[in-house]
């Protein structure tokens, strides 16, 4: 299992790269690498007192400002659950940056 690091400077740290959320968007990996991973919460229910993802957009995205938010799109695909996307998400990061 990855671990997930959280110190002062940087936040939380997941499998080397940043994580950062906003509401119902996750994002994952730095703005100045060339690719970030975004995952949107699109559905959720109530587990206890919980609200746990069972639908989540991840999408593989270039880090240009200049392309429209459409033609940054990579990749994407959607997952029933948080732990899955993050599945996805950290091997579609890892293989972007490492240009394969």
């Amino acid at each position: 299992m990855p671990a997930v690091t959280n110190t002062k400077n940087e936040g939380l740290i997941y499998n080397g790269h940043p994580l950062r959320r906003k509401d119902n968007l996750i994002y994952f990996g730095s703005m100045a690498d060339k690719y970030i991973i975004q995952m949107q919460v699109l559905e959720t229910k109530k587990e206890k007192d919980l609200d746990v993802a069972t639908k989540v957009a991840v999408q593989l995205q270039l880090t240009d400002p200049t392309l429209s938010s459409k033609r940054r799109v990579e990749k994407k695909t959607e997952k029933d659950s948080l732990y899955a996307a993050m599945d996805v998400a950290g091997v579609w990061l890892d293989r972007a940056l490492a240009g394969k």
